[in-house]
């Protein structure tokens, strides 16, 4: 997943793309850092951040109290696990990504999460009933 936001108060989008790429909304208002090593985000208020992910769509995010972490549950969903079609789309996309990438790109090294991230995707699609 990609490291992007959008402010609500300005409008802009913003993304870091690397470890140490700090960046800011036009206003100031909101702020990810961390590339994809991390997601790391700040915001003056939150009720003005929105992540972005991978194919636009913006997302609210609901942010909690530290001390809350621990009572905080998830629940999984089966209806909410994707089906085959929805999981090939993910690896096409995943490979769109990939060819987008400039030419010097192409010629670094992945990591073992990218690896991992891959591999799953793969694992589920051959899994899926």
């Amino acid at each position: 997943m990609k490291n992007r936001a959008k402010c609500k108060l300005c409008g802009s989008i913003i993304e870091s793309f690397h470890l140490y790429d700090y960046v800011t909304c036009k206003c100031g208002e909101i702020a990810v850092d961390g590339g994809t090593d991390y997601l790391s985000c700040a915001a003056k208020d939150f009720d003005n951040f929105l992540r972005v992910d991978d194919l636009g769509n913006e997302i609210e995010v609901k942010v909690h109290d530290s001390s809350q972490i621990d009572d905080i549950k998830i629940q999984s969903n089966e209806s909410s696990k994707p089906n085959k079609k929805e999981l090939l789309d993910m690896l096409k996309e995943m490979i769109n990504n990939i060819e987008r990438l400039p030419k010097n790109a192409m010629t670094t090294p992945i990591t073992h999460s990218d690896f991992a991230s891959a591999l799953m995707l793969l694992l589920a699609i051959l899994t899926e009933d």
